[in-house]
């Protein structure tokens, strides 16, 4: 894997993916491409371009954790969708997709907001 993301990398994301993930999951490449998808996701979502920002000026990295996680999340959701076969029932990888879900949304919320946007741009 070849870390495509510009915040979310593949350490994050199989984090997030949990144990109970397939190893098909954990040793997929596309990875690096469904983390730039959800990089764009999100600042499509935010009304903000996050990578860009980032590229020209890096975003602090006390600020920077909510970008990892939200992009993980989402990420991790799409993985744990492509193969639930690891996890022991449906349901149990239905419980973690919703769990992400959440932590997704709460972060997307946040970052929607633009004194958020303005406080972690230093504006």
């Amino acid at each position: 894997m070849a870390d495509a993301g510009q915040f979310a990398k593949d350490a994050n994301i199989l984090l997030r993916v949990g144990t109970s993930a397939s190893a098909t999951v954990k040793a997929a490449g596309w990875f690096d491409t469904i983390v730039v998808d959800i990089e764009g996701f999100i600042s499509c979502t935010t009304r903000f371009d996050w990578v860009a920002y980032d590229t020209a000026t890096a975003i602090d990295s006390k600020v920077r954790g909510i970008l990892i996680d939200t992009a993980s999340c989402l990420c991790a959701i799409e993985g744990i969708i492509w193969d639930m076969s690891g996890f022991t029932s449906r349901i149990e990888a239905e419980d973690m997709i919703n769990v992400l879900r959440d932590i997704a949304l709460r972060n997307l919320s946040i970052l929607r907001d633009k004194k958020t946007q303005d406080f972690i741009t230093g504006a």
